[in-house]
């Protein structure tokens, strides 16, 4: 291994990277390139889709992203002084770099938005340990300084930057995409380099597969900003050499710093982040006090439960019971149904309006006696194991309906009960089905309306065709 891509935008920078995930791990094999990191902008959503396909493909997926560092604190956020972030190219190492990165990046949503999501130098001291950090693009922090004139704040800066992260953990960033001051940033880096010994390396700030790409990835960025390809006052890309290039292209870049171009398969060989899959990490019921053991407390509720919905209590519904408690109990999710059943009680008791169920959830005869569903599955003969059996590789997935107007409410019980560090909300990303992709690049590239108009409505739409492609 001897070059390696640090500096990749999936189609997570959304509508500004299209390297789509899969075709960059068949592009990197093609070039003969053993690794490859993921570097969205401010945002990580991408990293377990980018490593699945990695590790598929024989490629060792480095884990990374290209944060906004605020100008001043993540709390100022001022228009004039606070819109123009920095950006810092940070790649884990090991798995405590993985965790500083994903809580960094979590402030920047939750503490640091403003215009983008936004770290500090604050953040950066307190979370470095893990992390390999390059000085990134024309954006970064040094590279402006240098460009605006300022080489001595710039020094100030990368030496700032080498003592948060470490003397081997910081890099300064060559980069070469053929724009008019690349040459001049390239003198000042190797400047840098020379008086302070911060080490360099080559990278190329890849938007895109291959060099014809470009076109693509500039109307993806007027989608992006709601113009059109010929408006003259758009944001463009002023090159068409952000694509993933071949070692030999970095080579012929950097041939007077061949160093830069192995550094990154030093820095590929430094990181060393492996994500486990299948292994579940559910929260710990919290049962009420005379009970220590989960299981004899969802006995009791199931058992209570049973005699109020069957007050008969037919055999063969009891037979159905203990079968399904013995599955649950057997898959390791009685606290799993517990917490469910417990937050859906919670609402009930509030007068919040909760619904009935549906689902698969609503087959089983335990979720009806927790009161998590109001279904009876017996009467409508559905079956338990379309929701739960040995074979199901995956939880079982209780789709619950709450008041939009208080849903909040129990949100805030759970937070509340198992600590705001342990509940998350899950983001689902939408995509450009193929009548959307025809009318937004049709409205890029200024075409009349009625003719785009026409060629979209030709692609079938509908329930029964909800995977046509433009193919």
């Amino acid at each position: 291994m001897s070059f390696v891509h640090l500096h990749v935008h999936t189609e997570y920078s959304l509508l500004d990277g299209a390297c789509r995930i899969p075709r960059l791990m068949e592009r990197v094999k093609a070039l003969g390139q053993e690794a490859v990191a993921i570097t969205d902008h401010g945002t990580m959503y991408g990293v377990v889709d980018f490593y699945k396909a990695a590790k598929a493909a024989g490629v060792k997926p480095i884990i990374g992203c290209e944060v906004y560092v605020a100008p001043r604190t993540r709390f100022d956020k001022e228009h004039d002084r606070d819109k123009h972030p920095y950006h810092l190219i940070l790649l884990c190492r090991n798995e405590e770099g993985y965790r500083n990165l994903s809580h960094m990046v979590s402030q920047s949503y939750t503490e640091g938005f403003y215009v983008r999501p936004r770290i500090d130098k604050e953040l950066l001291r307190a979370h470095s340990g893990g992390l390999i950090a390059l000085s990134a693009c024309l954006s970064g922090e040094v590279p402006r300084l240098i460009l605006g004139g300022n080489y001595d704040a710039a020094r100030q800066a990368a030496l700032e930057m080498r003592e948060l992260f470490g003397p081997d953990n910081y890099y300064l960033e060559l980069q070469n995409h053929a724009l008019p001051r690349d040459r001049e940033l390239i003198q000042g880096l190797v400047r840098l380099h020379e008086e302070t010994g911060i080490p360099l390396v080559a990278t190329n700030d890849a938007h895109y597969l291959t060099r014809d790409d470009a076109e693509m990835q500039d109307v993806l960025m007027c989608i992006q900003m709601g113009k059109t390809v010929d408006d003259p006052g758009r944001m463009r890309m002023e090159t068409q050499e952000l694509y993933v290039k071949s070692e030999e292209e970095m080579r012929a870049l950097f041939s007077d710093w061949p160093e830069a171009v192995e550094n990154t398969a030093r820095i590929a060989d430094a990181c060393q982040v492996e994500f486990e899959f299948g292994k579940y990490h559910l929260p710990e019921f919290k049962f009420p006090e005379g009970y220590t053991d989960g299981d004899a407390y969802f006995e009791k509720l199931c058992l209570d439960g049973f005699r109020r919905r069957y007050p008969e209590e037919p055999e063969d519904y009891r037979r159905q019971l203990q079968y399904e408690m013995d599955m649950i109990r057997k898959m390791g999710f009685v606290d799993y149904f517990l917490i469910v059943s417990d937050f859906i009680g919670y609402a009930k008791r509030k007068g919040i309006p909760v619904g009935p169920g549906r689902g698969s959830a609503a087959g089983s005869i335990v979720s009806y006696c927790l009161n998590i569903t109001d279904v009876d599955p017996t009467k409508y003969g559905l079956y338990f194991e379309r929701f739960l059996n040995p074979e199901r590789v995956t939880m079982p997935d209780i789709d619950i309906d709450f008041c939009i107007r208080r849903r909040q409410e129990v949100i805030d019980y759970v937070c509340r009960k198992y600590g705001y560090d342990h509940v998350a909300q899950i983001v689902t990303f939408g995509t450009m089905a193929a009548r959307g992709a025809i009318r937004d690049v049709g409205r890029a590239l200024n075409f009349p309306y009625a003719e785009v108009d026409n060629i979209a409505k030709q692609v079938p739409s509908g329930p029964n065709n909800l995977h046509i492609t433009l193919d």
